[in-house]
């Protein structure tokens, strides 16, 4: 486990397992003045440092504020528009496609949401197809705005292609995460918020910062061999679609991240499979490209265009309740809800504090300095 240590300066020489806290407002308003450092506009950096932070809070710390300098390196490589004209180029009562103009996917997958949101209000459901966006944190973010307003939500994404195919050894999807979300009366929402890998990326650069191996099944290397080394995508090796391998259903894992590819990509006009422009942005674009950015799918579902809401929530109660009461295996301790490990690490966090490993408060310092942005004190 880490250290937790505070009012410490955490140096280059600091151990990579070091974790320093940062209270949650401390870094949202640093996150902030970067967005508005690289010409957001106000409102939309505050949209995008609380869509980012999320994935603190929740405790997706692959995803959250240690990805911020690879959104500042995008829009330094021309990638990300800081002021993009986000608009519907098509659309019926229930659908529509959005073209983000190259916005940040922080900004573009909220403004998508709520136009789901909306059509659900009018006519029971809505679904936004996205194209010419960027990388949107995690899905779950999204998928919960619709659960505010008694609908159930539903947020993809798909992504750079760091994944190999089943029986294959080239990286032909993303990790093209997928996430529903529903409401509950007494409960807490039900969140199902997960990538269609075996692991996301993210985790693999939490384990490299650590100088640590990767479970085997999370990736292969260049031949298709399974392997543990945290650092085989640098050397051409591929993650592996959820379930690993095929005897453990990884066809069913690939066949996930392909219908996401389709949702999100084809469906709108943005680039799929191996054409996603990648997030990193020293990473060359890829040749030949169908579409343009990088493509998402949300979907609002208005409970009471089903069944009346209350009576819904009622069973949603009585559903979560019944699986909590399960009883659990030899030597574990209780049945989770999917939600719940994230709900839990959210109250903590804003009591205590977020985390952050002292490569990536270095890191950060590093971009605050460039900026010109004060850095929080910790």
């Amino acid at each position: 486990m880490p250290q937790h240590q505070k009012k410490q300066d955490p140096s280059l020489t600091a151990g990579a397992n070091t974790a320093f806290f940062f209270p949650y407002e401390d870094l949202l308003s640093f996150t902030i003045n970067i967005f508005t450092k690289i010409g957001c506009p106000e409102k939309d950096a505050r949209t995008a440092a609380v869509a980012l932070l999320s994935a603190d809070l929740r405790g997706i710390d692959s995803h959250g504020v240690a990805r911020l300098i690879g959104y500042v390196r995008l829009w330094e490589a021309g990638r990300a528009n800081p002021t993009p004209n986000i608009r519907i180029i098509h659309e019926t009562p229930s659908t529509a496609v959005i073209d983000g103009d190259g916005g940040l996917g922080l900004v573009v997958a909220p403004f998508a949401m709520q136009v789901a949101i909306e059509k659900a209000k009018n006519v029971g459901t809505g679904w936004v197809s996205v194209q010419h966006s960027n990388h949107f944190g995690i899905a779950g973010y999204h998928a919960l705005q619709a659960v505010r307003e008694d609908m159930i939500g539903i947020a993809m994404t798909n992504a750079s292609a760091l994944v190999a195919p089943t029986f294959s050894i080239e990286r032909m999807l993303g990790t093209n995460p997928i996430c529903v979300a529903v409401p509950a009366g007494e409960e807490p929402p039900f969140v199902a918020d997960l990538a269609t890998t075996t692991a996301a990326n993210g985790k693999l650069e939490i384990l490299q910062r650590k100088n640590e191996e990767a479970p085997l099944g999370w990736i292969q290397d260049k031949d298709g061999n399974p392997t543990t080394d945290a650092h085989a995508l640098k050397t051409g090796g591929a993650l592996l679609p959820l379930g690993g391998d095929r005897d453990h259903g990884s066809h069913k894992g690939y066949a996930l991240g392909a219908v996401v590819d389709i949702f999100s990509a084809v469906l709108s006009g943005a680039n799929y499979g191996p054409w996603v422009p990648p997030f990193p942005a020293f990473v060359p674009m890829p040749t030949g490209m169908p579409g343009k950015g990088i493509g998402h799918f949300f979907g609002a579902m208005r409970i009471d265009a089903f069944r009346p809401a209350a009576e819904f929530k009622e069973h949603m109660d009585n559903w979560i309740r019944r699986f909590r009461s399960a009883t659990p295996a030899p030597g574990q301790e209780k049945v989770l809800i999917p939600g719940d490990p994230e709900r839990e690490m959210e109250a903590e966090r804003l009591t205590i504090g977020i985390p952050l490993l002292a490569p990536v408060v270095a890191d950060l310092k590093g971009l605050a300095e460039k900026l010109g942005v004060e850095f929080p004190a910790y």
